[in-house]
Parts: C-alpha cells; structure tokens; sequence
C-alpha cells in the first residue's frame, strides 16, 4: 500500500531517507576539494575541518545551495535555476559533483515513486522532491546543509584522519551555524547568491590534477 508523503512525520521521514548515506546518490565518493586541503596541509585536525567546513557552508557552496532550494520551493524557475547552479560551480569537478549526485538523486527517487527522473544539479533535485511533502522552507534547507556537512565529516574522519567521535564533535558544533544559515535563507532570493570561499575553490581546481586521490572531487 502507497503512503503518501504528505507533512508531517511521514515527510519529514521521507526528507531524512533521501539525505541520509544510505540513499544511493554515491556522496561518499565526493569530498568537495576537501582531499586536496588535507593533502596540502590546508586541514591537518579537527579544529582545521571545523574552520574549513564553516567557511564553505557561510561563504561557499553551502549558502548558495540554500539560496537554491529557497528559490525552487516557492515555485521558482527550475531550468533557469539550474543554469545558475552549474555557472556557480567553480570548477569542472564540482560541477561534476552536483550534476552526478542530482541524477543520482533523481533516479533513487524516481525508483521509489514511479514519477519521471528529471535529472537537476543536486539541491534543486532535492528542492523538487521536498515541494511535495509539505515541510517548511526552512526545515528543507537545515536538514540539507546537515547532509552536506555530514558527508564532509565523514570524509575528513576517513582521510585526515580523525576518530569517529572527534568527527562528530565538528558536525555538533557545525548546528548553530547551520541554523544561522537556514533562517537567513529561507526568504533569499537570486540577488542573494555569493561565494567568498576562494581557497576552498582553488582546492577543488588543484585536486583535477593530483596524481593520487580517493574521492572523485
């Protein structure tokens, strides 16, 4: 029998399945640059993974995909939008990155739904599955910006490395900034998109070329 996503528990339920690992969007295999800043010396503990992953959700990738799904969820434009997506993807790589894990996303659901897969760069993907189980904006986009977070963690704690419970105590202290950044969003428009986080960039330009890596970005 067919539940339906419908607010509430249910979605709020359905939201928590498609951001957790185990949906099969393969973000384990993305690290965001993150690989090419562990190697460079760039993030060397966890204090270091803390600092990097709070500049890139406040100044990076993090608010310009919150501005998205903000975007998105009052019934924006997705083709326009997904065209700013990919020119806000400041490198080959991580335009790779959202647009593999987007037609990942699409497909999963799709699976799941029987409804066309319509492949979008990843936070619109989830921006257009979520206008359908009735949560709030603002919910959307925390739990979004936790996901990308926690994938980051995770991929520091194996890399770096770190201890299981020295990766969480950086995504614990990652919440009031994402909090922060959700609230801000909820109301923010294409005039609001931004990136300051240029060394988090040049990373992911540097990491095309390393001659060894385990993550694809």
């Amino acid at each position: 029998m067919s539940i339906p996503e419908q607010g509430g528990p249910l979605g709020l339920m359905s939201l928590v399945q498609w951001l957790s690992p185990a949906f099969p969007t393969g973000a384990y295999a993305y690290s965001h640059g993150l690989e090419q800043a562990v190697a460079a010396g760039d993030v060397r503990d966890a204090g270091g993974l803390e600092n990097w992953l709070s500049d890139i959700l406040a100044w990076g990738t993090g608010w310009n995909d919150a501005v998205l799904i903000a975007c998105a969820m009052r019934g924006e434009d997705l083709a326009g939008l997904a065209d700013l997506a990919r020119a806000l993807s400041g490198s080959a790589e991580r335009l790779r990155e959202t647009e593999e894990q987007g037609a990942a996303f699409a497909a999963a659901r799709a699976a799941l739904s029987g409804e066309e897969a319509v492949p979008l760069p990843l936070p619109l993907a989830v921006a257009r599955a979520a206008a359908g189980v009735g949560l709030p904006r603002q919910q959307v986009i925390a739990l979004y910006l936790h996901a990308f977070a926690s994938n980051l963690v995770s991929a520091g704690v194996r890399f770096i490395p770190l201890g299981q419970a020295a990766g969480q105590k950086v995504l614990a202290a990652l919440h009031p900034l994402i909090g922060i950044l959700s609230e801000r969003a909820v109301d923010a428009g294409r005039d609001d998109l931004a990136t300051a986080a240029f060394r988090a960039d040049l990373g992911a330009m540097a990491h095309e070329t390393m001659d060894v890596r385990i993550f694809k970005t």
